[in-house]
């Protein structure tokens, strides 16, 4: 696939997780796929979701909700896409919100979704879910 293409089938999942839509997100996503959120071992859907990337979409449904990412801007090379963008949501436990920016590295081979890797702000991340910082407002 093209670049553009690439950057098209990323910027239908993101807006399909807008959605809540998962199921588009799995039909697009290798089921082989490295699925791996780096995040602290507070957040629930933070690590190594490789072979069981439903488990990462549960995880994020149990923990949080209005969840939405904001993609500002998308860099393609290969079949590599950079997705630069804005992560909210508000943590079911604590109430807390969070409000962060995160890079997604997608790797695209056949019109697939074949690895993904998640960078956040790993400190905002916790004190949402732990609610002890001062960053963890309500």
């Amino acid at each position: 696939m093209s670049e553009q293409a690439n950057i098209a089938l990323i910027q239908k999942i993101y807006a399909a997780f807008s959605t809540g839509d998962i199921q588009t997100i799995l039909n697009n996503v290798a089921a082989d796929a490295e699925w791996i959120n780096h995040a602290p071992a507070s957040v629930p859907y933070g690590g190594n979701f490789t072979n069981r990337i439903p488990a990462f979409f549960q995880a994020m449904g149990d923990s949080i909700t209005e969840g939405k990412v904001a993609a500002d801007k998308f860099i393609a090379q290969g079949d590599s896409v950079v997705a630069l963008s804005r992560y909210t949501a508000k943590v079911r436990g604590t109430g807390a919100k969070i409000d962060s920016p995160i890079a997604h590295i997608f790797t695209v081979q056949n019109g697939k979704v074949t690895g993904w890797i998640g960078f956040a702000d790993s400190a905002a991340l916790a004190a949402a879910h732990t609610g002890t910082a001062a960053s963890a407002s309500r």
